[in-house]
């Protein structure tokens, strides 16, 4: 990189048309919460970021336990993969205080993800670095001599271009996990910055959990970013990016409670129903015994009812019955995930 950089990208089609949906389902996904998301999904969905986007980088913790140890609960994990959690959260709760174009607010934001788990958090590193998918090598970094240069000239670029905020912040995500500036914490923190980028553009995006879809399609991220370094281009990586915020949009519009279908309205006869389904729509991965003690009721009663609901078409179970998530199913939206 030098002064004035530009990183390699091209405005498609898809790029076009995709910053078109997003502006259009943000306004959706406003009104469907009356203009302000409630205190409650707030928290949740910044849980359900900060599981997956730790959930990317090989922490086993689930839902409910990351919920569990930011409620101060004991929870049985190891030790590192709870002090993640902590620190990711604590770094997500400082978002509204850094400025995304500020270098010294980047490093103090590694240190709050990393501190306790590397020596040298908050610290570019100081040594080569390659990543790995099994032993074979994806991607070699740039010498850890340039990175000071390197991040200068990329901070520089976010603060002048004129680049849609969508845009710059998944041009941003790339160019970051190309450089690769810090010895551990890369992704995670590449993520972290994307969401501050755009909630400096839109409030409400700093609790969109996008990290969920890119959890649910993480082999396809690490394609698309290795095609990108193939490429020199980082276009195919935008697309897949918008791509994401888009379907994690669409996602927040189905389970709003104002989106409903008059289909499923109809079917939800009963407090029980109609509340396992509000539930699941906050938490797709809650457990039987969580919803019976939640709604005060026996795990016997939500067995029937998600039966019923199954039977119903309104709710689907995806994935294993130990490590999986439920699925509100809507009208006109049968295969969206919540």
């Amino acid at each position: 990189m030098s002064q004035g950089y530009q990183p390699p990208y091209s405005i498609t089609a898809n790029i076009f048309n995709a910053v078109a949906e997003i502006s259009e389902l943000l306004g959706r996904w406003s009104a469907s919460h009356q203009g302000a998301l409630s205190p409650q999904l707030r928290r949740d969905n910044r849980l359900r970021t900060i599981q997956a986007s730790l959930a990317i980088e090989h922490n086993s913790l689930s839902l409910e336990q990351v919920t569990a140890i930011l409620e101060g609960k004991q929870v049985l994990g190891l030790p590192r993969e709870i002090q993640e959690v902590r620190n990711a959260f604590a770094a997500y709760e400082q978002l509204p205080h850094w400025q995304a174009t500020n270098g010294e607010h980047l490093l103090a934001a590694h240190e709050r993800l990393m501190v306790g788990l590397i020596d040298n958090a908050g610290q570019w590193r100081s040594g080569g670095v390659g990543i790995f998918r099994g032993k074979e090598l994806v991607h070699m970094a740039p010498p850890a001599a340039q990175i000071p240069r390197l991040m200068v000239d990329l901070l520089g670029w976010l603060a002048t271009t004129d680049a849609h905020p969508l845009i710059a912040s998944c041009v941003f995500h790339y160019e970051f996990e190309f450089i690769h500036p810090f010895s551990d914490g890369n992704g995670r923190l590449g993520r972290l910055w994307q969401t501050l980028i755009l909630s400096q553009w839109r409030a409400e995006m700093a609790y969109l959990p996008v990290e969920s879809i890119i959890r649910d399609q993480q082999n396809e991220y690490y394609r698309v970013l290795g095609v990108a370094d193939l490429a020199s281009d980082c276009t195919i990586f935008v697309e897949f990016m918008l791509d994401a915020l888009a379907q994690a949009l669409q996602t927040g519009i189905a389970s709003s409670p104002s989106t409903m279908s008059g289909e499923m309205s109809v079917k939800l006869s009963g407090k029980t129903p109609l509340a396992i389904v509000q539930a699941l729509q906050q938490n797709p991965e809650l457990t039987i015994p969580t919803l019976a003690t939640q709604l005060g009721v026996s795990s016997r009663t939500i067995e029937r009812h998600l039966q019923k609901l199954q039977q119903q078409g309104l709710l689907k179970r995806m994935g294993s019955a130990k490590g999986g998530y439920w699925q509100v199913q809507t009208k006109g939206n049968k295969e969206s995930d919540v």
